[in-house]
This record gives C-alpha cells, sequence and structure tokens, in this order.
C-alpha cells in the first residue's frame, strides 16, 4: 500500500535519517536539517512531501516557494525549487516515484509558475519516474572533487591555482572558517556586489547567511588580508558524504598574487579532505551548449565533469513563456 505524505509532522523522522544514510541519491539539501533551516527563513516558503509503501519510507521531495524583485516581478517568478534533488531508496518503484511527483505538481501548481528539480546525484535509474509525472530532463553540468586526501586534493588542482594558493599564503592571506557576525556581513558585501554587477540574477537576503552560519550544517570560509575580509565561500555538510559550495566570491585583482576566489573554494576542498567527507560538490557549471565563464573557473580544481542536470515542470505554460519574457525586460533594466 501506497501512502503520500504533504507536511513534515506527517513524515516519521526515525525513517527520513534512516533513508539520508542508505540512499545512493542523499544530499544535504533533502535531511531535516535543511527543511528546518528553509522553515526559519522569513522570505521563502518550505515544502516536503514523501512516499511510503508497506509502512516503509522510500522517497522524499524537499523544497522552497520563492519569488523576487518588486511586486510584478514577483508575480512572475513564483517558482519552486528542489536543490539537490529527490531522496529516494535505491529500490523504489517507478510507480511509487510516479505517484509522488504526480502529487507534488498537483498541490504545488497552485502557488508555483514552474518546479526545477536540481539533481546532485544521477538519476537516470529512475527517469521513467519523472517523465510519467510530466517532468523534462534538461541538460546542466557540475564538477565533484573527490576529497579522501588534503595532499592529493591539492595535487587534483591544476598547477596555476596550486601556484595562485602558494602566492595567496606567502602574501600573508589566511582563510579560516568564522561565525562571526562581522566576518559574514563583510563576505555578504562582496557577494552581493558581484551578484549585482556581474551575475545579475537575484541572491538571497543577509539572513540566509546569517542563519546558515550559526547552524551545524554551515560553514563560512573567509579569505582575510591584512585583517580585512577580502572574499569567502558558503559551504552545507552532509556528514561523511559530501560539502557543498553554495556561494563564492571573492576581491580577485586587487591585490597584487593575492587570489581570493581560488582559495575560498580551495579552503572547502581541504576542510572537506581534512574531516571524512568523500566529495567537494560544486554545485553547478552552467548549460552544455553554454558558454560559461565559472565553469572554467571550476574546471580547475581537479573535480569530475557530470551532468546529472535538472528536471522541469511547468505548472502554468502561458504564465511561464510571459514570464521570462517579463523577467528579461526587467532584467536589461
Amino acid at each position: 500500500m501506497i501512502k503520500i505524505h504533504s507536511t513534515y509532522a506527517d513524515i516519521d523522522t526515525k525513517q527520513w535519517n534512516d533513508l539520508v544514510l542508505r540512499s545512493d541519491t542523499a544530499s544535504f539539501f533533502q535531511t531535516q536539517a535543511c527543511y528546518n533551516f528553509y522553515n526559519s527563513l522569513s522570505f521563502l516558503k518550505p515544502f516536503v512531501f514523501a512516499v511510503s509503501e508497506r509502512d516503509t519510507l522510500k522517497a522524499v521531495i524537499c523544497g522552497y516557494i520563492i519569488s523576487d524583485g518588486n511586486r510584478l516581478k514577483r508575480y512572475f517568478s513564483q517558482r519552486a525549487i528542489v536543490p539537490g534533488g529527490l531522496l529516494i531508496d535505491n529500490d523504489t518503484a517507478t510507480g511509487t516515484i510516479q505517484q509522488l511527483l504526480t502529487h507534488v505538481t498537483r498541490q504545488l501548481s497552485k502557488e508555483a509558475i514552474y518546479i526545477e528539480i536540481r539533481n546532485y546525484n544521477d538519476y537516470s535509474a529512475f527517469d521513467d519516474g519523472f517523465r510519467l509525472s510530466g517532468f523534462r530532463f534538461q541538460p546542466h553540468l557540475n564538477f565533484q572533487v573527490i576529497t579522501n586526501d588534503v595532499d592529493r586534493a591539492l595535487m587534483q588542482l591544476n598547477s596555476t591555482k596550486r601556484r595562485d594558493v602558494r602566492l595567496t599564503q606567502k602574501q600573508g592571506a589566511e582563510w579560516l572558517e568564522t561565525t562571526d557576525m562581522a566576518d559574514v556581513n563583510a563576505y555578504y558585501t562582496i557577494l552581493d556586489e558581484l551578484y549585482k554587477t556581474r551575475i545579475k540574477t537575484p541572491l538571497f537576503p543577509l539572513e540566509f547567511f546569517q542563519k546558515l552560519v550559526s547552524g551545524s550544517f554551515g560553514k563560512l570560509f573567509v579569505i582575510k588580508y591584512k585583517d580585512i575580509v577580502i572574499g569567502g565561500s558558503v559551504c552545507v555538510l552532509l556528514p561523511g558524504k559530501a560539502v557543498y559550495e553554495w556561494f563564492v566570491c571573492g576581491l580577485d585583482g586587487k591585490y597584487k598574487n593575492v587570489f581570493p576566489s581560488t582559495v575560498a573554494t580551495w579552503a572547502g576542498i581541504e576542510y572537506a579532505a581534512s574531516n571524512g567527507y568523500a566529495c567537494f560538490d560544486m554545485m553547478g557549471a552552467g548549460k552544455p551548449d553554454e558558454g560559461y565563464g565559472v565553469r572554467e573557473f571550476k574546471s580547475k580544481f581537479g573535480g569530475k565533469l557530470v551532468e546529472h542536470g535538472r528536471y522541469l515542470y511547468i505548472c502554468k505554460p502561458l504564465l511561464y513563456r510571459l514570464g521570462k519574457k517579463v523577467i528579461q525586460i526587467l532584467k536589461k533594466k
């Protein structure tokens, strides 16, 4: 007998934890810690759904509904995002996944224009369940760095990046983990400027970073030069398995022989290799058919290029098409 769970309270938390431990598609983003983190934020609406078969939890989908900008842009940007992909038991049947996702699309279509599932694992074994419930696979690349040993991880960096790390250290810059809110605020100032001037996509409010760093699952690694924060990376953890680099930035080119963005990413890799994590996940490297400068940067850290892709479900096709045009116009202003 299959049962769909539509609220956090309806899911057996012990079974949820056990599923994280045994599933090949586990990620931080489908844990209870992540759901509770989303639930603490004022600017998004979290959701979680699950499915059980014969009283055993078989799959969980956790994410959030968000919109941004002014009133017009918020109306056209209402979307449901599922970072990490679904948490699925390894022997889950296609029909079980299909029933869960059909329920999810029915519920989220009441609020979201589209649903995007961003995979950080291989879902090819479960692809039929996604397609039969109306999701379309979207090619998307990523880099994942093996982090069994610090020295090996350093040698995986290409020669230029290894040189940049050593030069930065020689200049007297340091990288460290911090929970100091002054460091968080300084880091956010750099990141916010990067998003406004170069990336030009919405950035989470400062609240997101302050609360993430305050939790046991989040890390902020900052680069300091002459006691000033000049860059850093924000990561989240799935114990024993993976460190995920969510955001990275740095004042590159401002100081001679100091490379904060490179060292910020290395700080996360070094932490993963030093603390028993098998993998450092760079959380995306763009679409394979589009030029993407960030992909070139990420490719220098010795990671394996993978194409786990994304799944897209369009809840409101007319609003989706119209919204894309409106967002493009507003983005140019």
